[in-house]
């Protein structure tokens, strides 16, 4: 087993999103960012958003586009009456762009 792949687990094991406060999760990948607030007691996305989406319209660096895509997610869930998450970063560390996500949701509303 990869080391990020003992670590994904490691983190996830600890990481438990509820109906009250669900999960937020980040996914990096070499060209796109996508992220996910999720309820774990019944295994159902609330609110998703990815720059690859046909109403996006971000342009830009890649973490400008993290930190606007982070908002974006924050002001969806604001309409689902959603004001606090557990974070979930997986194996990435926080820095680049998932540090830019964190902070486009918290400049957005959410807590966490």
């Amino acid at each position: 087993m990869a080391d990020r792949e003992i670590r994904r687990r490691r983190i996830r094991s600890k990481i438990q999103g509820t109906k009250e406060i669900p999960r937020l999760n980040v996914r990096i990948s070499n060209s796109h960012v996508y992220g996910q607030i999720i309820d774990d007691a019944t295994g159902v996305t609330i609110v998703s958003c990815s720059d690859m989406q046909k109403d996006s319209k971000i342009k830009g660096k890649k973490i400008e586009i993290a930190k606007e895509l982070g908002s974006v997610l924050a002001k969806k869930a604001k309409e689902k009456k959603i004001e606090k998450v557990v974070f979930d970063r997986g194996f990435r560390i926080y820095h680049g762009r998932v540090a830019a996500f964190a902070e486009g949701a918290r400049e957005g509303g959410l807590l966490f």
